[in-house]
């Protein structure tokens, strides 16, 4: 008959592996300047994309900013060319009523974009042309 003493308890079960993040760790000051970028097209439209995608895209560590300055950069390049369009077809009057427009959707996204880019990490345009990739 064994005794109490001469049993030894299971071996508790091996803990989980520490928790570690999927994506990779962004920058809190990348962040705000990708949502300054987004937020610039409203006022300067290609410029402030168009500098900081060229500043960083050569620096692996900024990967994240290259790719917010390059999806902004796109859509303002898009906003542009209906600018242009719009100030074509204002010669048939219809621009001058699509002008507006095109302002308020460029307006809304690019708030959109900010947003989105300062709470969960990044936005991609719908209706953007990918010219810069």
């Amino acid at each position: 008959m064994s005794t109490p003493s001469d049993q030894i308890p299971p071996s508790p079960p091996p803990s989980p592996p520490p928790y570690e993040p999927s994506g990779p760790v962004v920058n809190t000051d990348d962040k705000n300047i990708a949502m300054l970028t987004h937020l610039s097209g409203i006022i300067f439209s290609i410029i402030v994309p168009l500098i900081v995608w060229l500043v960083h895209k050569d620096r692996a560590d900024k990967s994240y900013l290259v790719g917010e300055a390059k999806e902004a950069l796109n859509f303002q390049i898009t906003v542009l060319i209906g600018y242009v369009v719009c100030w074509i077809l204002a010669f048939v009057i219809i621009g001058a009523f699509l002008t507006p427009l095109l302002w308020l959707f460029n307006l809304v996204f690019c708030i959109i974009a900010a947003v989105k880019t300062s709470s969960n990490g990044s936005y991609r345009y719908p209706f953007t042309l990918r010219l810069i990739a």
